[in-house]
């Protein structure tokens, strides 16, 4: 699970650092730059590490560099306030794969369930794919202060409540075919 958020830090870094500068100067361009800055500065420390650099990290720093430049040449926050949405849609569109969540299942799950496991993959790119309209329509705003609370509690709690949903679900049914089969 460490692990898990880990790499969910590494991927979201450039939005947490966005969201730390905004809250403490106030000031949407300074907030872009340092984030700009700090997804250069992340990317260029992993190559002098010599890690293996996957396709979220290279178009989270794409998306960084290009939706930061517009917000800092046109002077409107929407841009960088996008970036999130990309981020659920992408991941939306991997979790359209058939059986996706296997891969990351314990053996019970595989052995007993696989099909509420393939369901489950499904239902979470629908969640993704809710989220990435609503991160947008948020952003379209263009109040920074709704954004954040969307992309801080509301869509983290939505991921956290429909992962809590899915282990309960997934533990009573393995339970009650254990019991049948006994």
């Amino acid at each position: 699970m460490a692990q898990v958020f880990k790499q969910l830090f590494v991927d979201f870094f450039s939005t947490i650092v966005f969201l730390a500068v905004y809250v403490v100067t106030g000031d949407i361009l300074i907030a872009t730059g340092v984030a700009i800055a700090g997804a250069v500065a992340q990317f260029v420390l992993a190559r002098l590490r010599r890690q293996a650099l996957d396709v979220m990290t290279w178009a989270s720093l794409a998306l960084v560099i290009v939706l930061g430049g517009a917000t800092l040449m046109t002077h409107d926050p929407r841009f960088v306030l996008i970036k999130p949405s990309i981020v659920h849609f992408a991941i939306g569109a991997i979790m359209l794969r058939r059986d996706w969540m296997l891969r990351y299942s314990p053996p019970l799950v595989r052995e007993h369930i696989p099909h509420l496991a393939r369901q489950a993959g499904y239902a979470w790119a629908i969640l993704m794919f809710a989220l990435g309209f609503g991160t947008m329509a948020v952003a379209m705003t263009g109040d920074i202060r709704l954004w954040a609370l969307y992309v801080s509690v509301i869509a983290v709690g939505a991921k956290v409540l429909a992962f809590a949903a899915q282990y309960v679900t997934f533990r009573l049914v393995i339970t009650r075919k254990l019991r049948a089969a006994h």
